[in-house]
């Protein structure tokens, strides 16, 4: 009983923790964009804007659910929820560090690809149960990409998976710890350039955000949602960048530790707690999301489609013999 209760306090904490994180990076977001684009972002609400998310929050919340009259209601209505549901469910086998984990599973990565899978069809749902031609389309990109890009993200890791001997997200933390470098990027150079990219498209973000290109689609698979349906799809994506952010960090990054190279020049930063470490290789991937949109035109959708067949996956292949290959000649 005391360990379901602790569960519980976890989960809350993690979630209360990510969705405030989720807020602040809406505001983030359009600060650095706007200096990129020399002007300020949001001033108005709060000091320097500070109070914006907040104020995103209230209208929405207030604003009419519409359903569309040719719309399949009940599905229309759930897919949000699917969306949002299977990509918040990831955050239960992120490790934190070495004791703070909701759920430590043999499978971890495993079933972080299945979740995000699962949450595409939220996507798809969306743009056909619609009734509109331009969500429609928006469906399908949405389905085409990730079927695109998804076997190029499981090749990277594949290679993560084999050097590390496991799964398990806390043991492929570990395992980085205990080589040279203290993180498979190195190493793993064309694994860890594959993983960024395709992190990009699996997140529907910019330059290869396809399924809701506003210049061809209106806004896609969400042009007939509105209000807090509508707020739920951004919802998932954010919480979905920081999935990404977490997955590229713990695998090949190094996690929550640090190079031991780097802490033999400065024994002073094992004082500091693995979870600083882990926040700012987050946060930094975060930000290299923001950088992109901010300076990178979107892709056409045959670029899109070539990038992941005829480039990445090709490349996730060959990286995955080399890493087979030399761990069977170290072996």
């Amino acid at each position: 009983m005391n360990e379901i209760i602790f569960i519980i306090i976890k989960t809350a904490i993690v979630f209360a923790v990510v969705l405030t994180i989720v807020a602040l990076t809406t505001y983030a977001e359009r600060k650095i964009i706007g200096r990129a684009q020399a002007r300020y972002g949001p001033m108005e609400v709060g000091p320097h804007g500070l109070l914006q998310p907040v104020a995103d929050f209230i209208k929405i919340f207030f604003k009419e659910d519409i359903i569309p009259q040719n719309a399949e209601k009940f599905l229309f209505q759930i897919a949000p929820l699917v969306v949002l549901v299977f990509t918040m469910i990831n955050l239960t086998v992120i490790p934190f560090n070495n004791n703070f984990i909701i759920a430590d599973l043999n499978i971890g990565i495993l079933f972080i690809l299945a979740s995000v899978s699962i949450s595409v069809y939220g996507i798809i749902i969306a743009g056909w149960s619609s009734g509109s031609k331009y969500s429609f389309l928006g469906g399908l990109r949405s389905a085409s990409q990730v079927l695109s890009y998804e076997i190029a993200l499981g090749l990277s890791l594949a290679g993560v998976v084999l050097m590390a001997g496991s799964l398990k997200l806390s043991d492929i933390v570990q395992a980085q710890n205990q080589t040279v470098f203290g993180m498979y990027a190195i190493p793993q150079i064309i694994g860890f350039i594959v993983f960024v990219i395709a992190a990009f498209a699996e997140t529907n973000r910019a330059p290869f955000d396809l399924p809701e290109a506003e210049t061809e689609l209106v806004a896609g698979y969400l042009t007939e949602y509105s209000a807090f349906r509508y707020a739920l799809f951004f919802l998932a994506e954010y919480v979905a960048m920081y999935i990404m952010a977490s997955l590229v960090s713990l695998c090949f990054l190094g996690g929550w530790t640090i190079p031991k190279f780097i802490t033999d020049l400065f024994p002073v930063l094992h004082k500091v707690p693995g979870l600083i470490w882990l926040a700012i290789k987050i946060f930094g991937f975060i930000f290299l999301y923001i950088w992109v949109r901010a300076t990178f035109p979107r892709y056409r959708f045959d670029q899109l489609l070539n990038i992941g067949w005829k480039v990445l996956i090709p490349a996730g292949i060959v990286n995955l013999i080399v890493i087979a290959i030399v761990k069977r000649i170290w072996l």
